[in-house]
């Protein structure tokens, strides 16, 4: 008498597991970050990294802020905002102290770091300034350090070895009975 056995599926290994679940946090992350770029492309946003102590304590030195670029018109006294200078300047940020609007579109502002003792020199004349939506204290440094060529090189190159470990053809235990090779026969397949 022959006896049917149902086809069992073959237990993954802890390797195989762990494999699977690293693959699909990678996914995931991948596509956190194409979303994030989406949504800084279609909200205008941006980031910025704070050199000096200017608006300390509320964003210290060495922090990352998320800034947004608004018009003139939505400039209000309180908010925490990015001013591009003359070229051979660097932008400034800092709290709007007073806004003077002007024409359709154009606005005067008065700013003042929070740890300086007075406002700025003369008023700004702006069009559309970048608001500080959030900040991440001691984040710049780890964003300069992701910056560098040889940090972005070696995630680029890890990134590729992953892609290519992942997608790489492995032999399954089907593969080798197809080729004549049962794993239970100690034979080494012969009949």
């Amino acid at each position: 008498m022959h006896v049917l056995h149902e086809p069992t599926k073959p237990r993954r290994s802890l390797w195989s597991r762990v494999e699977n679940a690293l693959l699909n946090l990678l996914a995931a992350g991948g596509v956190v970050c194409i979303g994030l770029v989406i949504a800084a492309v279609a909200f205008d946003i941006s980031l910025i990294l704070f050199k000096t102590g200017s608006m300390s304590p509320t964003i210290p030195q060495g922090s990352m802020s998320v800034v947004q670029r608004i018009s003139a018109d939505e400039i209000e006294v309180g908010d925490i905002v990015t001013v591009d200078r003359a070229e051979e300047e660097l932008p400034v940020t800092h709290r709007v102290i007073a806004v003077h609007p002007q024409r359709a579109g154009e606005a005067l502002i008065e700013m003042q770091g929070d740890a300086n003792p007075n406002p700025d020199p003369g008023p700004y004349r702006v069009t559309e300034v970048r608001k500080v939506l959030w900040s991440v204290p001691g984040a710049a440094a780890v964003i300069v350090r992701f910056s560098d060529p040889w940090v972005l090189g070696g995630l680029t190159l890890s990134a590729a070895t992953l892609v290519l470990w992942a997608f790489w053809p492995r032999e399954t235990e089907d593969d080798g009975r197809q080729a004549g090779h049962d794993p239970d026969d100690v034979s080494g397949g012969r009949r």
